[in-house]
C-alpha cells in the first residue's frame, strides 16, 4: 500500500513538472514551442525510465523507516553528483530557469530509485560505514522456517501454545503456494490435508504468543534459480540465506538440509525425545491390538503411541496384560519396545488355555 502511494506521488510530480516546463516556455513574450516540447519529453522520459527500473521487479516489500531514511540521503547525494556532471550540458541546452527544474528532477529520480531499491532488498542489504555495520536484527534466536509437512501435521501449533518457542516463525511464499495447491487438489485426501494446513496457519496467525511472518521468499541465492526447482531445494537455500532453521517432518528434507549445513528441527525427533522412557525389566500394562510380523507376536501401543512388540502375545489380542520390557529399539521412525509375558502363554477361556489345562486322553 505504501509503495503504491510512493509510486503515485512520484508519477504526479513528474507529470506536474512536465506540464510546468511546457507552460513556462509558452507563457513568455515569444512562445518557444520547440523548448516546450523538448522539456516535456525529457521530463516524461526520465520519469518513465525511473518508473520502469522500479516496476521491472514485481517482488516488493513494504517500506521501513530505515529504507526511507537511507534512501533519501543516498538519493540526494547521488543527485548532487549527477548534477555536477550534467550541469554544463544542461546549461547549453536549456534557458533559465530550466536548469533549476532539471536539478530538482534529477534529485527526485535519485531519491525514488534509492528508496525503491532499499524497499525491495531491505532483508538482504548491508550498509557499510567505516568501523560501523548496520545489519538486520532478528528477534530472539534464529528464525524458524516452516515446511509444508510440519504445517499439515499441526503439532507446531500445539508447541507454540506451550510458549517454548520464542523465535520468529517464517513462512515463505512458495511454501504457501504449495499448500494452496494441495488444498485445491482433486484427490480428496490431499485436499483435506491442504485445508487442515490452512487452518493451522490461521491458528498460528491468531496466536498472540508467536510471531509469524509471511516472506516473499526472494533472496539473492534464488533470484537466478530455475523456476522448476523443487520446493524442498528452494526451502534449503532460502533458510541458509536467512541464517535460520528448517522445521519439518520430512526425513529426506532433513538429510538434504544437513548436507547443506542448515540446522533442522524435526518434530518427529522432538516427539520421540519426549516419549516415555522404558528400561529393561520394567513392567508395562499394554492392550494387545493386533498380530505381529513374526510367529506368535502381538502388537500393542502405549498412550503416547509407542509400539510394544509382545513375544507370544498373539493369543492375547483384545486383552490388557502386564508385559516385562526386554529391550528398546530407537529408530528414525520412532521408538519400539520389546517385551514378554511372564508365566502366561494363553488368556483364560481360550482354546489354547483349555488345551493346556485339560490333558489329551489316550486310549
Amino acid at each position: 500500500m505504501r509503495l503504491s502511494v510512493l509510486r503515485l506521488c512520484f508519477s504526479a510530480l513528474v507529470i506536474g513538472l512536465a506540464i510546468y516546463g511546457f507552460l513556462f516556455h509558452l507563457a513568455g513574450v515569444s512562445p518557444d514551442w520547440g523548448n516546450a516540447v523538448k522539456t516535456s519529453i525529457v521530463v516524461l522520459g526520465l520519469g518513465f525510465f525511473a518508473f520502469y527500473v522500479d516496476w521491472r521487479d514485481q517482488q516488493k516489500q513494504m517500506t521501513t523507516i530505515s529504507a526511507l531514511g537511507f534512501g533519501t540521503i543516498a538519493g540526494l547525494l547521488i543527485g548532487a553528483l549527477l548534477w555536477m556532471v550534467l550541469e554544463p550540458f544542461i546549461d547549453l541546452w536549456f534557458v533559465h530557469p530550466m536548469p533549476q527544474i532539471t536539478r530538482f528532477l534529477i534529485s527526485l529520480i535519485s531519491c525514488y530509485i534509492s528508496i525503491s531499491f532499499l524497499l525491495q532488498t531491505k532483508d538482504e542489504f548491508r550498509f557499510l560505514i567505516p568501523y560501523v555495520e548496520f545489519s538486520k536484527q532478528v528477534k530472539g534466536g534464529k528464525p524458524l522456517v516452516l515446511d509444508t509437512s510440519v504445517i499439515i501435521d499441526g503439532r507446531i501449533a500445539d508447541i507454540c501454545d506451550t510458549r517454548i518457542i520464542d523465535a520468529m516463525l517464517v513462512l515463505p511464499r512458495f511454501v504457501l503456494q504449495e499448500l494452496q495447491a494441495i488444498a485445491d487438489s482433486s484427490d480428496k485426501l490431499k485436499r483435506n490435508r491442504g485445508r487442515r494446513g490452512l487452518d493451522i496457519l490461521k491458528r498460528l496467525q491468531s496466536n498472540p504468543r508467536v510471531e509469524l511472518e509471511m516472506h516473499d521468499g526472494i533472496v539473492p541465492e534464488l533470484r537466478d534459480a530455475d523456476p522448476k526447482m523443487r520446493v524442498d531445494e528452494r526451502l534449503v537455500f532460502f533458510t541458509k540465506a536467512l541464517n535460520g532453521k528448517v522445521v519439518t517432518n520430512d526425513f529426506n528434507l532433513n538429510k538434504i538440509a544437513q548436507l547443506q549445513g542448515v540446522d533442522v528441527i524435526n518434530l518427529n525427533e522432538v516427539s520421540n525425545a519426549l516419549k516415555t522412557i522404558a528400561l529393561p525389566g520394567e513392567v508395562l500394562n499394554v492392550r494387545v491390538m493386533k498380530a505381529g510380523d513374526q510367529a506368535g507376536q502381538g502388537i500393542g501401543y502405549l498412550e503416547d503411541g509407542t509400539m510394544v512388540v509382545v513375544d507370544q502375545g498373539r493369543n492375547w489380542i483384545g486383552n490388557e496384560i502386564s508385559v516385562t520390557v526386554t529391550s528398546v529399539l530407537q529408530t528414525p521412525a520412532g521408538r519400539m519396545i520389546f517385551g514378554k509375558i511372564e508365566g502366561k502363554t494363553a488368556p483364560p477361556g481360550s482354546l489354547a488355555s483349555e488345551a493346556i489345562r485339560t490333558p489329551e486322553l489316550k486310549p
